[in-house]
């Protein structure tokens, strides 16, 4: 009991630490790119200012003498300073803004403000009276640096330009995240036009079809069009994720091929094989094996002489592949720039690019092949069907 419940604290406060690192994020409206440069900077001063600490244990002293700590960070301050205004107020304000006179003479001005009276407050220092001199002395021990202020200068420049270098590194991260990210959302809108270019024509076909069926049998069509609620329910919210499960895309079919099964009754040789049982895990993009069914059943049918339609879906290793094969007639010109197989090639290489096969094959008087073979993703967690 008490190992389950320091097991819950410990969790509790790993979610308080995402939650605060979250909270930051939106408060600050700041890129992880950004985060991480804040902590390096933070690291980094925080190990300088701790060296004279580490020092002092070293050398073995009784304990720590707090004044040349103070001396010694009295020395960093400059420093800590300079990386300061430049990294918060310089870089962003004049170098990122393409000012590089403005910047290097606002950085010189700068440095030689700064240590210019540090180097003359020193030099006082010297001149004072014999008995006063302890002070220098102790300063001059713990001295960051004894060197003059010209010497300062330069290497304040020198830690400007690896302050520069850093934010440099930081910012092309960001910049390829921010394209990377741009790109991602114009290919997934991309890819939602494309999808609502389906959806139309799916609709209009299959509003044709219950047309044809009132005239045939209106009953029938009554029940076609609880069927077609339920595809359009589909169409509407399911098909809006970017994946869905490969047994509801697979129904979805079924439920499509029923309905024309009503439309043709036996003039049309109609068979569907499905692997059983599918993965209840697997999952493909929807709405993109109903075109091909749905090319069959346009161009694959003919009211004069005997049509075939037939359909096989199974799964081999870690692909979908479905073929559909479909009857041939003379007179009749199969439309290979038709609306919705146009787009479903430019879906499948939005989303696959070249880890697909879809294979064509109209080289045969009689019939018209098509096969299509796409990657499966799976879910971590296994759901029931």
């Amino acid at each position: 009991m008490s190992f389950s419940c320091s097991i819950d604290k410990y969790t509790d406060f790993f979610q308080r630490i995402d939650f605060l690192c979250t909270f930051v994020r939106m408060r600050t409206n700041t890129s992880k790119s950004g985060i991480g440069e804040n902590i390096l900077y933070f690291l980094v001063w925080t190990m300088a200012l701790l060296v004279p600490i580490l020092n002092s244990q070293m050398m073995s002293e009784d304990h720590i003498n707090l004044v040349n700590i103070l001396i010694v960070w009295s020395k960093l301050a400059p420093y800590i300073m300079i990386f300061a205004v430049n990294n918060y107020l310089l870089a962003p304000r004049l170098l990122w803004q393409r000012r590089y006179v403005s910047y290097a003479l606002a950085s010189l001005a700068m440095l030689v403000a700064i240590f210019y009276p540090l180097d003359y407050y020193y030099d006082t220092l010297q001149l004072l009276p014999y008995y006063a001199k302890d002070i220098y002395i102790v300063h001059g021990r713990a001295s960051f640096t004894d060197l003059s202020w010209e010497w300062n200068v330069l290497l304040g420049l020198l830690m400007m330009g690896a302050n520069c270098s850093i934010k440099l590194i930081f910012k092309s991260i960001h910049d390829e995240q921010k394209m990377i990210e741009l790109e991602r959302q114009s290919l997934q809108a991309e890819m939602d036009y494309l999808k609502y270019q389906i959806n139309p024509h799916f609709f209009m076909n299959t509003l044709n079809n219950i047309h044809a069926l009132i005239d045939i049998d209106s009953e029938v069509a009554k029940s076609s069009v609880i069927e077609l609620s339920k595809m359009m329910r589909y169409v509407l919210y399911d098909s809006e994720k970017t994946h869905t499960n490969l047994w509801q895309e697979v129904q979805f079919v079924e439920n499509y091929i029923s309905l024309m099964r009503i439309r043709y009754m036996s003039d049309v040789d109609v068979r569907v094989e499905v692997q059983k049982p599918l993965p209840t895990n697997a999952k493909v993009p929807p709405l993109l094996i109903i075109v091909f069914v749905e090319n069959a059943f346009k161009h694959g049918v003919s009211y004069d002489s005997p049509s075939f339609v037939h359909i096989n879906l199974w799964c081999d290793n870690d692909n979908a592949i479905c073929q559909v094969r479909n009857s041939r007639h003379k007179g009749h010109k199969v439309e290979k720039g038709g609306i919705g197989l146009e787009n479903v090639r430019k879906r499948l290489e939005l989303l696959f690019g070249d880890n697909y096969k879809l294979d064509i094959d109209d080289s045969r008087e009689s019939e018209y092949i098509v096969k299509l073979s796409i990657p499966m993703t799976y879910d971590k967690v296994y759901s029931n069907r």
